[in-house]
């Protein structure tokens, strides 16, 4: 594993070769790189100052969501100015990569990342994960009584009490995850029965809200939300628990932030330098002790202490390199979701 990128790199910041399986680039351009970001900004934001405090290389962010910066690539094709594309989930990855626009990332960034966390082409890889799980009021449901498959919020004595935020891509990628795993026919079964029974919110931190004040009595989110709001002041989230539902049930989904250096990219080496930072030790360690409460993929990285660990999610094998965002949306579309 790179732990750092090495001295000399900062002197010659970056001469063009492959060394030890690493890329080392030539002095950079004046511009530097343009990175295409979906991810929370604080956390790129964090990635961004420690790459370029190391190497010296100057990064401009434009920012946005999964979709929407997914598929302006695809629109810009060959001619986007991005050079590398950061994502919250892995379907905007898939987007882009199904495109042709991605170039294969080096053998030493990819050997950072646990082979679990990333596609085998090797064209994109993830950076970090988030875990799906059922938010509840603790003063209105008892654990006795939370649902043991993410599928059984379909029944109708869940009508009325639980909450979702169906047109956000973190929940389109549950639904990308539900239909991989158990098919079209029971995931359109599955959100037409969302529809009668869920209460809609614009954003995951609405429906933690909701659930915590008592509107709900439970919503399905991801886990970081809870734990962001307890780093600070706990308002939205003091009356709340999380339920994960483990089992490898489609509930345990754990969902892979992406990164992909553009192939139509002016500025390669800074690129997959980039990237390789991000995977790296000091990369992978803005999750350890940041404020993201994201999990770290990086091979050997620590999670933050407080979040259970990756390996006690009994999270479903899901392939993210064939998560199909598309014929999720079309279905919640069909279902009256979206």
């Amino acid at each position: 594993m790179i732990s750092r990128i090495p001295a000399f790199l900062k002197m010659s910041l970056l001469s063009t070769a492959l060394l030890a399986g690493g890329y080392v680039c030539a002095a950079p351009s004046a511009e530097g790189i343009v990175v295409y970001n979906a991810q929370h900004e604080g956390l790129t934001k964090a990635w961004v100052e420690g790459f370029s405090k190391e190497t010296g290389i100057k990064v401009t962010l434009r920012n946005g969501d999964d979709s929407e910066m997914g598929n302006q690539l695809v629109q810009e094709g060959k001619a986007s100015p991005a050079d590398v594309f950061l994502t919250e989930n892995s379907p905007a990855m898939v987007l882009v990569d199904k495109a042709g626009l991605f170039a294969p990332l080096a053998p030493s960034t990819l050997s950072q990342v646990g082979s679990a966390y990333r596609p085998a082409h090797g064209n994109w890889t993830a950076i970090a994960a988030r875990s799906t799980v059922f938010v509840y009021n603790k003063d209105t449901l008892k654990a006795s009584d939370l649902p043991a498959s993410l599928l059984d919020l379909a029944k109708p004595e869940w009508k009325g009490r639980w909450a979702a935020s169906p047109g956000g891509a973190d929940f389109q990628a549950i639904v990308a995850a539900v239909l991989q795993l158990k098919g079209e026919a029971a995931t359109l079964d599955w959100l037409k029965a969302m529809k009668a029974n869920a209460t809609i919110y614009r954003g995951n931190s609405a429906v933690l809200k909701a659930v915590n004040a008592g509107q709900v009595e439970g919503g399905v989110i991801y886990h970081y939300y809870s734990y962001v709001d307890q780093a600070k002041t706990g308002e939205n989230s003091k009356d709340t628990a999380l339920h994960y539902f483990k089992h490898k049930d489609p509930g345990a989904f754990v969902s892979i932030s992406g990164a992909g250096v553009l192939a139509s990219s002016k500025h390669p080496e800074e690129a997959q330098a980039f990237v390789t930072y991000i995977t790296g030790q000091q990369g992978q360690a803005v999750l350890t002790h940041g404020k993201s409460f994201e999990y770290a993929v990086g091979e050997g990285a620590a999670s933050q202490s407080t979040l259970v660990p990756l390996a006690q999610l009994d999270a479903p094998v899901v392939d993210a390199s064939t998560l199909d965002n598309r014929k999720a949306v079309a279905l919640m579309t069909q279902a009256g979701l979206l």
